[in-house]
């Protein structure tokens, strides 16, 4: 019997030479034909590949299923020959759930052009409808897999293809297509595991659904699933794989038409929810603008009124400012005008105090010179002469007699003398002008010489408190009084 390997070589239809197309699969061959008659009989009918055209035996494999097997020598270039075992396996199941929906199933159909060539073609029980079923294992890019669905499209033909990876391929939504999981255990289903999905108004997404194959075939047949276009806000889906949930993009579902009415009423009802957001937020719009176009104009009228505030501030500062730069100005000229009154007068007065001292040293002088006139050159000598004396004798000093006797203004005219020491200590003021003692208070702290008696007693009428000595010269030795 041949195994997997054999089969991965071995179509189920062949030619006849009479009857045209056989097909393993189907009861009768299609043509009323027992597989006796053809299998392991003399003479060997002539059956031939509908791809090469080369000769085909049938045979059973181990786990009797019917197949045709290619004569030695077959040609490499036959797209039978490179069908693998799950390729084989799977055109069986499809073509088995559409006989059981009640189609026609034929296997390897071609067209008549030669432009596409269905694994699986279903066909109503009336001839009107046609699907085709594609097992697709291999390989193949977007593009290629669109440009063969149009070429079904554009002869009426609906396709579904049919994919038993374990990852969806990445064609899975670019043209009517289902991912399919092979059974675990013998008897259990094949079953559609992705491509296939409904439309849950509630939550407004589509979610994956499963069905067993051959449910999905006939649903599909009699038209109660459609490919369906995605719709843009709707293409995210999400599925738990492996324990975690993971999200995915589906741009193409078979699916309900409820679920095709649901989308669109559920798209027309975010439409209404985003128009009336729109409007919502077109009109939050309008009052935000409105609003800050018042809060502008308000803060323009608040900028200008503060403007014109702090120009009305400035103008009273500047008239402050003037107001008193002139009343400083005033006081100025008044404390100007004040300050040369008094500097006139304080001159003024200087003046006449510098003449009233002049005065009073001119007559002050007159005085002093008329007091010391009284006295002789020889009086005046004998005079400090007896001051010499009366000095060593009453106080044991030496004072220094002048030999050109001052007057001093600050003694009332009178002449002081000296210790004759380091110091030059002063001993006392030689004959002061009564007249003037009056001007000169320190005098009572002093000890005042005065040449007789008589000056003692003039000197005593003007000095009550001073220590008053005379030296008692005679008095007929004076000049007259001035």
């Amino acid at each position: 019997m041949p195994d997997r390997w054999e089969m991965r070589f071995m179509p189920f239809t062949a030619l006849h030479p009479e009857l045209g197309l056989l097909d393993s699969t189907l009861h009768g061959l299609g043509h009323n034909l027992e597989w006796g008659q053809i299998h392991k009989v003399r003479p060997r009918v002539l059956l031939t590949c509908p791809d090469c055209s080369w000769g085909l035996h049938p045979k059973v494999s181990r786990y009797g299923v019917r197949f045709f097997c290619h004569d030695r020598d077959r040609p490499e270039s036959c797209e039978l020959l490179n069908e693998s075992w799950e390729h084989h396996m799977l055109k069986l199941e499809m073509a088995g759930a559409i006989r059981t929906a009640g189609w026609f199933a034929a296997l390897e159909v071609p067209a008549e052009d030669g432009s596409w060539r269905a694994d699986v073609m279903a066909s109503s029980a009336d001839g009107s409808r046609r699907m085709a079923w594609e097992a697709q294992l291999s390989p193949i890019t977007v593009e290629d897999i669109a440009a063969r669905t149009d070429r079904y499209a554009a002869e009426e033909v609906r396709v579904c293809w049919v994919y038993p990876g374990a990852r969806p391929p990445q064609w899975i939504s670019a043209v009517p297509a289902v991912r399919v999981r092979a059974p675990q255990e013998r008897d259990h289903p094949w079953v559609v595991d992705d491509g296939l999905a409904g439309f849950v108004y509630r939550s407004g997404r589509w979610e994956f659904q499963e069905e067993p194959l051959e449910r999905f075939v006939r649903w599909a047949l009699e038209g109660q699933l459609v490919p369906a276009e995605v719709l843009p806000r709707y293409r995210r889906v999400y599925r738990v794989v492996d324990g975690e949930q993971r999200r995915f993009r589906r741009d193409r579902w078979w699916t309900s038409r409820k679920s095709i009415a649901d989308q669109g009423r559920h798209e027309v009802m975010r439409q209404r929810q985003d128009a009336a957001r729109a409007e919502r937020e077109a009109r939050q719009k309008e009052q935000e603008e409105a609003a800050e176009r018042r809060r502008k104009e308000l803060e323009e009228q608040e900028r200008a009124r503060k403007a014109e505030e702090a120009e009305r501030r400035r103008l009273e500062r500047e008239e402050e400012a003037r107001l008193r730069l002139e009343e400083a100005r005033r006081r100025w000229a008044e404390e100007d005008a004040r300050r040369e009154r008094e500097r006139v007068e304080h001159e003024a007065r200087l003046a006449r105090e510098q003449a009233e001292r002049e005065e009073r040293e001119r007559q002050d002088l007159e005085k002093a010179r008329a007091w010391w006139g009284r006295l002789s050159p020889q009086q005046q000598t004998e005079l400090f002469a007896a001051v010499a004396a009366y000095a060593w004798r009453e106080s044991s000093v030496r004072v220094e007699v002048p030999e050109k006797p001052m007057m001093w203004a600050q003694y009332a005219r009178g002449v002081p003398v000296h210790v004759a020491d380091k110091q030059r200590t002063l001993y006392g003021i030689v004959r002061p002008c009564p007249d003037l003692v009056a001007a000169c208070p320190t005098l009572t702290e002093e000890l005042v010489l005065a040449r007789s008696a008589h000056e003692a007693r003039e000197l005593a009428a003007v000095l009550p408190h001073g220590r008053i000595v005379h030296l008692d010269l005679p008095e007929h030795e004076q000049l007259a009084m001035c």
